[in-house]
């Protein structure tokens, strides 16, 4: 039989790029594990454009990108068009699910509680902030201000107050241009994996610091408690396996996905959904995975099973 060639695409230009380059590495020590012959591509040395290239050399792409331009349908795009079979979600799912304002829609259309919010741009935050009319909403403090397409929670700010927001509004807006003002949730933090549409298992996180942001993510020094399972009753892990299923299916995602939840006065509040979810050692899916008796390897080999084109 003749050895599979995968193109495992890593690192880019987002800002998420050393973690991206944490997760090719551990994905590729797995691939070569299950005998395919690697080639690497990282499209901060190589345009997006030169994959063409490999169209003849490759069978699959496995993508490890994260961020902008990896998990938002550009790089999809790219594989779409040279019709290289390719891991993960499709171009229209990544967008979606990249665009906090977009998946939330679909979030409210399909009945998956998410916080109330409202988003602001370049034309329009001087006018809520000369009105003070962020300051009259029905939101209580805190409050998060956050980019609308930024992932592992780059540019998350909590602010107990008004004048607080209106510091990270203005400071925040320089640099992403749409940003999301949404209601604070307190609570437990549940985040559950989906595999091929079936919900993996479901953890929870202590984080030390004020929240589960990028440091707590992904530094070993961060001391965040991770709990497996989650310490919620079997109705409530249940129900979020299922809640998270439906959000993995509302956006017609593929492969594995990633759902960050919050759980208060027995609600689940769906924060967000990540179709490229971490493979570094610090990384949530597979530490669901091991627990569900899915070592990395064999995670890794589902993905590659489940990569296709036209998605």
């Amino acid at each position: 039989m003749k050895q599979k060639s995968i193109l495992v695409v890593q690192g880019g230009v987002s800002s998420e790029r050393e973690i991206s380059l944490k997760s090719g590495k551990a994905c590729v020590e797995a691939l070569r594990k299950l005998k395919y012959k690697i080639i690497l591509f990282d499209p901060a040395k190589e345009h997006l454009s030169k994959i063409k290239q490999y169209k003849k050399k490759v069978d699959i792409i496995f993508n490890a990108l994260h961020g902008r331009d990896g998990e938002d349908g550009i790089a999809q795009s790219y594989f779409e068009y040279f019709k290289i079979p390719y891991t993960h979600s499709g171009i229209i799912s990544s967008m979606n699910a990249m665009d906090k304002i977009i998946s939330k829609k679909i979030f409210k259309k399909n009945t998956l509680l998410t916080p109330n919010y409202i988003h602001l741009d370049t034309f329009n935050y001087k006018k809520y902030l000369k009105k003070k009319v962020l300051k009259n909403l029905n939101f209580s403090y805190p409050m998060v201000v956050k980019p609308s397409n930024e992932g592992s929670s780059i540019g998350v700010e909590i602010c107990k107050n008004y004048n607080q927001l209106k510091i990270s509004i203005v400071k925040l807006i320089k640099n992403y241009k749409i940003l999301i003002v949404e209601n604070y949730i307190a609570g437990q933090e549940i985040q559950v994996a989906v595999i091929n549409g079936k919900g993996l298992g479901a953890i929870e996180l202590k984080p030390r610091r004020k929240f589960y942001d990028y440091k707590a993510k992904y530094s070993k020094t961060a001391l965040t408690q991770h709990i497996m399972p989650a310490n919620i009753s079997k109705n409530n892990y249940n129900k979020v396996l299922k809640l998270a299923e439906k959000a993995h299916r509302v956006l017609n995602c593929k492969g594995v996905t990633r759902s960050d939840f919050k759980l208060i006065n027995n609600k689940f509040y769906l924060l967000e959904i990540n179709t490229q979810p971490g493979m570094t050692d610090l990384s949530l899916v597979p530490e669901i995975a091991k627990y569900s008796g899915i070592t990395f390897t064999n995670l890794i080999k589902k993905i590659i099973d489940d990569a296709s084109i036209n998605k």
